[in-house]
């Protein structure tokens, strides 16, 4: 459920800080929600795949746990990445 490298490269683009940056908590929120799109997509036709759920689970809190570490350090850049990534909260 992986993307190819150039889809990577221009999420890593589009969310970095600065021109060296591959690991700030916007670029790793945003590829774990593009992870975890694609994951979506794939159970609207498998409903069964417990074990992709698992992991899918997993992502999610992952996820959850950056973007509460993003809150706590810095409330400006948390509150523009839910934006630009349309997630709820």
């Amino acid at each position: 459920m992986s993307f190819d490298k150039e889809k990577k490269q221009n999420i890593i683009s589009d969310y970095k800080l600065h021109e060296t940056d591959t690991g700030s908590p916007e670029v790793q929120i945003a590829l774990l929600t593009e992870r975890i799109n694609s994951l979506s997509e794939h159970f609207k036709f498998h409903k069964n795949d417990h074990h992709s759920r698992r992991g899918l689970l997993k992502l999610i809190s992952q996820r959850r746990r950056l973007l509460d570490y993003l809150k706590d350090t810095n409330k400006g850049r948390y509150e523009n990445l839910i934006g630009r990534l349309g997630l709820r909260k």
